[in-house]
């Protein structure tokens, strides 16, 4: 899962980036980083709009691996590059998320203020679920 403030990178921005995508970059946590460096080229994520929204809106796909950040003057920070590949039928609030028992060790619930995180198969076929999409 990636997470975006709308007010800074949306779902919208995201789409219209097209099959050229955009750099995930600005992450400065060692674990988030870390996750991405485990990202691989086709791998999916959510894309999650965090602070005001609280919601997973849609899907996006890794299409660059693990690179350095153009944004960290000391570069110690990469990031991925990711391209849209589809919106959610229903958009999956945090308050869905936390009422779902089948979600209850989610990375979203457990470590919150972690920007990039995995995402466990059951999680997600149980989040699409939710949000009545298909990939």
């Amino acid at each position: 899962m990636l997470k975006s403030e709308p007010g800074t990178w949306s779902w919208d921005d995201q789409v219209k980036k097209g099959d050229e995508g955009e750099g995930w970059d600005g992450v400065r946590n060692y674990q988030a980083s870390n996750n991405m460096k485990k990202m691989e080229i086709g791998d999916l994520a959510f894309f999650y709009h965090s602070v005001s929204e609280k919601n997973i809106v849609g899907v996006v796909s890794i299409i660059e691996k693990y690179q350095p950040d153009p944004s960290d003057k000391k570069g110690r920070f990469g990031m991925v590059v990711v391209k849209a590949v589809k919106s959610f039928d229903k958009k999956v609030t945090l308050a869905d998320i936390k009422s779902n028992p089948k979600l209850s060790e989610i990375s979203l619930i457990k470590q919150s203020r972690l920007s990039v995180m995995p995402i466990i198969e059951d999680h997600w076929k149980t989040i699409l679920a939710m949000g009545q999409t298909r990939i």
